[in-house]
């Protein structure tokens, strides 16, 4: 899962601005999905990937993961396969909670503490600190531990959860950066939004190891491999993107914050390339995984496995996709809730917007005034905010507005917007 990384910045979605040949090459081989839509920030994301629940069932604060919720992990783990994670954790400071949520192996950055990412970074391997100042680059040690668990584990199931740390700001230079330099020291330093065309350039780079370890290993052939974006891109970069320029909309719930990359790549079952369209939720992952995997589902997961679709049948695409979106900056419980189709979208709050002739949500419609094919959308629509009016457990924002009761929120914004 590639951090802060929209639709338009992948080459084969019609981006024009980065240089991504490992993941056009996977898409052109594997499925490469059209219409997939995450949470428009990480940990929201985070949290529905990992659970496969929307985040009005189990969402408490930014950075949290309640230890009351079943993830992939767990579910993975119970049913043989060896499981590792690394890269981005930010769900918790607990140092056993990556096992307790069901992985063996760990190695992360914002665990427990919250070191630089990227030149001389700090790190932290099942929960121990490990701090580098030799010129050592993050995501190289994070990739090279992925690699080391895929070579480990190669006789045996195994299942590696990667929630990469690229291509987040701080804009900084990468080792094949004309500026990098391997005293670099904080993140502070060298920021420039020039930077994340390099960053985007290394973090395919670096996917292109993984499948090369896989190919070497002679594992690529019957391992599903997975790849989306958890937001839109930082609203700091402006792409070039099917002939136009393209804002990215991290945080906000246009589609330029919530339509990430989605691609599968899986030769035994994906024999020849080809384009879905179908809804995708990143809450379907862990129904999917599950599925692939011969795991027990939960009943209680609202996503939708898409695994027929991966292996060539029509399966059941979804015909609506939901979202309950708090970021939680501040103490005021403000939430953002819609529901949307391929063509139309519905805020509980009533704006109602035609997605084709609007697609960043510029003016809304009155839904009274709807007719034809939008008035029974809107309709639909509100049937599905319906089902979800009263999911909210109450005892979730209690616990929330209690850890922050006395607490403005002011200056925190740029610390936790992760």
């Amino acid at each position: 899962m590639v951090d802060d990384f929209g639709y338009e910045c992948l080459t084969a979605n019609g981006g024009q601005a980065y240089q991504t040949p490992n993941l056009d090459k996977l898409a052109a081989d594997g499925i490469r999905f059209e219409q997939c839509h995450a949470q428009p920030l990480c940990t929201p994301t985070r949290v529905q990937l990992m659970t496969g629940r929307y985040n009005v069932r189990n969402y408490i604060n930014f950075g949290t993961l309640p230890t009351t919720e079943t993830t992939f992990g767990q579910l993975l783990k119970k049913a043989g396969y060896a499981t590792g994670i690394c890269g981005k954790w930010q769900l918790g400071q607990g140092k056993d909670l990556p096992q307790f949520f069901g992985f063996d192996e760990s190695y992360l950055w914002q665990h427990t503490r919250r070191p630089p990412r990227y030149a001389n970074p700090g790190l932290e391997h099942n929960g121990e600190p490990v701090d580098f100042s030799k010129g050592e680059y993050g995501p190289t040690l994070v990739n090279d531990f992925a690699t080391d668990f895929i070579t480990r584990h190669q006789e045996e199931p195994f299942f590696l959860y990667y929630p990469m740390i690229l291509t987040h700001d701080p804009f900084q230079p990468t080792p094949d950066s004309p500026d990098w330099d391997p005293k670099t020291q904080g993140e502070a330093a060298l920021r420039d939004n020039k930077h994340f065309a390099d960053m985007t350039a290394y973090m395919d780079k670096m996917v292109g190891k993984i499948v090369a370890k896989l190919d070497e290993l002679d594992l690529r052939e019957n391992t599903l491999l997975l790849i989306l974006g958890d937001n839109g891109t930082s609203t700091k970069i402006t792409s070039q993107f099917q002939e136009a320029s393209y804002s990215g909309g991290k945080g906000t719930t246009t589609q330029r914050g919530t339509h990430v990359p989605m691609i599968a790549s899986w030769p035994a079952m994906i024999k020849t390339g080809r384009v879905n369209s179908d809804l995708m939720s990143s809450a379907d992952f862990l129904p999917t995984l599950c599925e692939a995997a011969g795991a027990v589902i939960p009943e209680n997961v609202d996503g939708v496995s898409f695994l027929p679709q991966l292996k060539g049948d029509k399966g059941k695409p979804r015909d609506w996709l939901y979202c309950w979106y708090s970021p939680r900056q501040k103490p005021d419980l403000t939430v953002r809730e819609f529901a949307f189709d391929a063509e139309y979208k519905l805020y509980r709050d009533g704006r109602f917007y035609d997605l084709t002739a609007d697609p960043f949500e510029q003016d809304s419609l009155t839904v009274k005034g709807l007719t034809g094919k939008a008035a029974t959308a809107a309709t639909h629509l509100q049937g599905v905010l319906e089902q979800f009016k009263d999911v909210r457990p109450p005892a979730l924002d209690q616990i929330f507005l209690k850890q922050n009761s006395g607490k403005s929120g002011k200056g925190k914004k740029e610390k936790r917007d992760e």
